[in-house]
C-alpha cells in the first residue's frame, strides 16, 4: 500500500473552501440580516463543536448550548448592545465551567473562555460590517484566507523548524512567515482600491498572526480533547472552528482596536 501524499486532502479542501467563499462573500456584500444571520448560526454551530469536544459534556448539552448560544447572538445582534450580550453571555459559560469542574475534578476553563472568544468574534464581524462598511470586513477576511492559504503550500513546500510543536505540531516557521508576507500583499493591493494608509501593510502582517494565534488555540484545546477535528461538518475541512478559527483571532484583535482608538472609514 502507497503511503498517503501530503497533498491528498487538497481536493476536497479547494472545492468545499471555494463554495464557503462564495457564500460568504455573498452574504458580506448583502450586509444587515443576511450577514447576521450567518453569524448566528456560524457561532451557535462553533459553540456546540467545542462542547461536543469536551467528554464530561453530554451530546445532547452540547446541542443545547449551541441553540442557546444561537438564541443569545440573535438577541444581541438584533438589539446591536454588547453589554446586553455580555450580560447574557456570561452567567451560562460560568454555569458551564462549574459543571464541567463537578463532574470530571478538571479544571477546563479554557472552555467558557474559548466560548466567550467565539461569542465576541461572532458580535465583532456583524459590528464591523455594519459600522465600518463592506471593504473593512473584505480586508479582514481576505488576510485570514491568504494567511491560512499561504502556510499551508509553505509549510508542505519547505518544511523546516515547527513554530511551536507541542501545541500545533504542523506549523511550521516557514508557514508562520509565508502566511505573514502574503497578509502584507493583501494590505498592498488594499493601498492601490482604497483611501487607507501605509500602516495597512503592517498592520495586515498583525493582523495575520493574530490569525494564527487563533488557530494554534484551537490546535490546543483539540490536542487536549484528543480529536484531530472539531467536527465533520466541511469536507476536507474538518468543523467550522477547524475553518474559522484564524478569523475568530482576527476579528478579536479588530474588535479590540476599534474599542480603544477610532478606526479611519476607507472607500474605494
Amino acid at each position: 500500500m502507497s503511503a498517503p501524499s501530503k497533498w491528498n486532502d487538497l481536493a476536497p479542501r479547494l472545492i468545499s473552501g471555494a463554495a464557503m467563499a462564495a457564500g460568504g462573500l455573498f452574504l458580506i456584500w448583502m450586509g444587515g440580516y443576511w450577514f447576521a444571520a450567518l453569524a448566528i448560526v456560524c457561532g451557535g454551530l462553533m459553540i456546540w463543536e467545542l462542547a461536543s469536544m469536551t467528554p464530561a459534556i453530554r451530546p445532547f448539552e452540547a446541542k443545547g448550548l449551541g441553540v442557546l448560544a444561537g438564541f443569545v447572538l440573535a438577541l444581541v445582534l438584533l438589539g446591536r448592545n454588547p453589554f446586553f450580550m455580555a450580560s447574557l453571555a456570561v452567567p451560562p459559560l460560568l454555569l458551564l465551567a462549574a459543571v464541567l469542574l463537578r463532574r470530571d475534578g478538571q479544571s477546563r476553563l479554557y472552555i467558557p473562555l474559548y466560548g466567550a472568544m467565539i461569542m465576541g468574534a461572532s458580535y465583532g464581524l456583524v459590528a464591523f460590517r455594519e459600522g465600518y462598511g463592506m471593504l473593512w470586513l473584505l480586508w479582514l477576511v481576505l488576510v485570514v484566507v491568504v494567511t491560512d492559504v499561504a502556510g499551508y503550500f509553505a509549510g508542505r513546500i519547505f518544511g523546516g523548524p515547527k513554530f511551536w510543536p507541542s501545541v500545533s505540531p504542523k506549523k511550521t516557521w516557514s508557514g508562520i512567515v509565508a502566511g505573514w508576507l502574503a497578509a502584507a500583499l493583501i494590505g498592498a493591493v488594499f493601498l492601490k482600491i482604497s483611501t487607507a494608509g501605509i500602516d495597512l501593510l503592517w498592520i495586515s502582517s498583525v493582523l495575520a498572526f493574530a490569525s494564527q494565534l487563533g488557530d494554534i488555540a484551537e490546535s490546543a484545546i483539540k490536542r487536549r480533547a484528543g480529536v484531530k477535528d472539531s467536527s465533520n461538518l466541511i469536507p476536507g475541512h474538518g468543523g467550522l472552528m477547524d475553518r474559522f478559527d484564524g478569523l475568530l483571532g482576527a476579528a478579536l484583535l479588530m474588535l479590540l482596536v476599534a474599542l480603544l482608538t477610532p478606526v479611519p472609514v476607507v472607500r474605494f
